[in-house]
């Protein structure tokens, strides 16, 4: 028996699959070693946490069942937004105005300082910032967009409210208001990986594949991972095995949820004002954003509690939705899918992650950035996570505590 869910991410081929990368070098396991941090992951969050643990001086190894980068990266689409699923108003009334304006600052900062650290370490190159067009929909409407306006002023982002007819003369979307917001990257997530895991291997970071967790036993001054070969024995032992959950971990209301995606033959002249990333204000919601060579990336139509194979089956059904709905949306592009895919992602009760120590697990610690910004949150996981590791303790560590009552 695994340590974690085993599950099959993704199913089709993902845009990024089309532009090459790198190989990332990892090694067999073949005997046993002892680390301070073993990092379970290879994907987007374990490259975050491994390259952020390294800088600060400890001796990390990570290992994957699969290979680096071959979990749900390569699913992402990509649109790093500091915005969580549940608006910032009704985030209030469920949890409490001073928590949930917290919440979202600090996923504000995490992406900031996401921007930050690609250009420190040269890695700018991979990602654009834009801003972000929040459409009307079924969960807010018009009325509701002004008043998550307000709430999001009021806490401190830069935000408008944009008119139906603002929204059609600037970007040739009719019938929708909108709220413009700004700070927002788009990327490749397999490169952006990628680049995190090759920083961390220049500092010595050993890097094994494949090689899975068996067991985690936990003792008194670190743990002892058993893997289906050698063991590894670590100050500290991380999950950050994305949507297969680890066993044992609380899941906090988190569910795992299917997605499907697509992208367009490329299209540049065809896209829109600033390349805005665009989202609506529904459940389920569609969002696209301009991809490499200027296709556009479409995905939504997400269902909760499916098994793989009826997600894999409702592939040409669904991607036949979002067809239909970019060219409802945007009349002037071509909407057709060259590529096509789906995959599994998390969804957590307010759209908000949970990060830290694992109760009843000593000295293991846990990064489920479930919710629509994984990848803001791989960013506020390694941060988090650096800092308990260290002995510290963050300043928003309760926001995101397994142990939290929300």
């Amino acid at each position: 028996m695994s340590a974690t869910q085993s599950r099959k991410l993704r199913t089709g081929r993902s845009v990024w699959q089309g532009v090459p990368i790198p190989r990332i070098p990892a090694r067999r396991l073949q005997r046993d070693i002892a680390c301070d941090v073993l990092v379970i992951g290879a994907g987007i969050s374990g490259a975050l946490i491994a390259e952020r643990l390294t800088e600060d001086g400890f001796d990390v190894a990570v290992i994957d069942r699969r290979g680096p980068l071959a979990g749900s990266t390569t699913a992402s689409t990509a649109l790093l937004q500091y915005e969580l699923d549940m608006p910032l108003g009704r985030l209030a009334r469920r949890i409490g105005l001073s928590r949930a304006e917290r919440l979202w600052r600090r996923s504000k900062l995490a992406l900031d300082a996401l921007d930050e650290r690609l250009h420190r370490l040269g890695l700018g190159q991979d990602c654009t910032r834009r801003s972000s067009l929040y459409l009307q929909g079924d969960v807010l409407d018009a009325d509701g967009l002004r008043e998550e306006a307000a709430a999001r002023r009021r806490a401190g982002f830069e935000v408008s409210f944009l008119t139906r007819g603002k929204i059609e003369h600037l970007y040739g979307i009719k019938g929708r208001a909108a709220l413009l917001g700004h700070g927002g990257l788009t990327a490749d997530p397999r490169r952006l990986a990628a680049g995190f895991l090759r920083v961390a291997l220049e500092r010595k970071l050993r890097l094994y594949a494949p090689a899975e967790a068996m067991a985690v036993e936990p003792l008194a001054t670190g743990a002892v991972v058993h893997t289906d070969g050698p063991s590894i024995r670590a100050r500290a032992v991380v999950f950050a095995t994305g949507y297969e959950m680890p066993k044992g971990v609380p899941h906090k209301g988190h569910r795992i949820t299917s997605t499907w995606a697509l992208a367009t033959r490329p299209q540049p002249r065809a896209t829109w004002r600033d390349a805005v990333m665009i989202s609506e204000a529904s459940d389920p919601y569609l969002y696209l954003r301009v991809g490499p060579q200027g296709r556009i990336i479409c995905g939504g139509e997400d269902e909760a509690s499916i098994d793989q194979a009826t997600r894999d089956a409702l592939i040409p059904e669904k991607i036949a939705a979002l067809e239909t709905k970019l060219a409802r949306l945007m009349p002037h592009l071509h909407p057709k899918a060259d590529y096509a895919w789906a995959g599994s992602f998390g969804a957590s009760p307010t759209g908000s992650p949970s990060i830290g120590a694992v109760p009843g697990m000593k000295n293991c610690f846990a990064a489920l950035g479930y919710g629509g910004n994984g990848i803001t949150f791989s960013m506020l996981s390694a941060q988090i996570l650096a800092t308990a590791i260290a002995g510290h303790d963050d300043p928003d560590g309760d926001l995101f505590s397994f142990r939290r009552k929300f």
